[in-house]
């Protein structure tokens, strides 16, 4: 069936195996079913209204694909479901992030401190959307384009934590390289170092650079990242450490925190900071 939303992949995404959100997804398709059914559709119908393919309402009806909110929306008015499907709204909105994200986002979300440390590009806190879109685009192997778009959602959707009331206080040490690096052309990049600019502004955001001339400094090793809770308790990861693993226990995170607070040091002041950013933008 030709539609409008073919081809553009609209209604949701694909579960992916072993997601925990699946019997949650699976409750919301039986329960479009239902509702589609009490009202006396047929599929074909159904999919016509929604201007969907009826291929993919049967995915979603049974729990294969993960339906956006818009499509639960209208699936609300067209079903006279009085509110029922969009009571899931909220629950499939979380679901439709990759779990490693929303594993993380679940963490950042906690925090009352982050410390991160990047040297490959841009912390993803700290990304554009065009800026992440194009940096997604380069992974191999290639997403599709309903993965990249589930991807890039899930990765705006953590900077909510920049909302948050109170704020966690956020400390951020980005290699130059990530400043120089042409991600997705000039006026992204561009785009980029402006935005970082601007949230370098923020009273809860320390933003640092670390000159490429610094040779001798412990992140040589990779990505660090420090996660601080209310109640003291912590959780952390550095690339070529523990495995890669996210830890938890209080001697590894002490070992992670020394390492950031080296690097912190030895980095350029957030006021240097800005001023160095400010000439890579002017160069850029």
């Amino acid at each position: 069936m030709s539609n409008e939303h073919e081809g553009v992949d609209e209604s949701g995404w694909d579960l992916e195996p072993g997601d925990e959100s699946a019997p949650l997804v699976e409750a919301v398709g039986r329960l479009i079913k239902f509702c589609r059914e009490q009202a006396g559709m047929r599929v074909a119908e159904f999919a016509r209204i929604m201007g969907y393919g009826e291929d993919m309402i049967r995915k979603i009806e049974r729990g294969a694909r993960i339906p956006r909110v818009e499509f639960l929306d209208q699936a609300d008015d067209v079903l006279n479901a009085g509110g029922h499907i969009r009571a899931f709204m909220e629950d499939m909105e979380r679901a439709r992030y990759p779990r490693k994200v929303r594993e993380l986002k679940g963490l950042e979300d906690r925090a009352v401190e982050l410390q991160m440390y990047s040297n490959h590009n841009i912390h993803g806190l700290l990304q554009t959307a065009e800026y992440a879109r194009a940096l997604l685009g380069t992974w191999r192997p290639k997403y599709s384009q309903g993965e990249l778009e589930r991807m890039l959602a899930g990765r705006m959707a953590r900077k909510s934590v920049f909302e948050r009331e109170p704020a966690p206080e956020l400390g951020f040490v980005q290699e130059e390289v990530t400043l120089r690096r042409p991600v997705g052309g000039t006026m992204v990049v561009r785009r980029q170092l402006e935005h970082m600019l601007e949230v370098a502004q923020l009273p809860f955001v320390e933003l640092q650079v670390m000159p490429t001339a610094c040779a001798n400094h412990p992140g040589t090793g990779g990505r660090i990242q420090v996660i601080k809770f209310a109640d003291g308790t912590g959780a952390g990861r550095m690339d070529d450490d523990f495995g890669g693993r996210p830890v938890t226990s209080p001697r590894q995170l002490r070992v992670l925190e020394l390492r950031y607070g080296i690097i912190r040091a030895q980095a350029l002041s957030p006021e240097e900071s800005v001023a160095f950013i400010e000439q890579v933008l002017g160069e850029t």
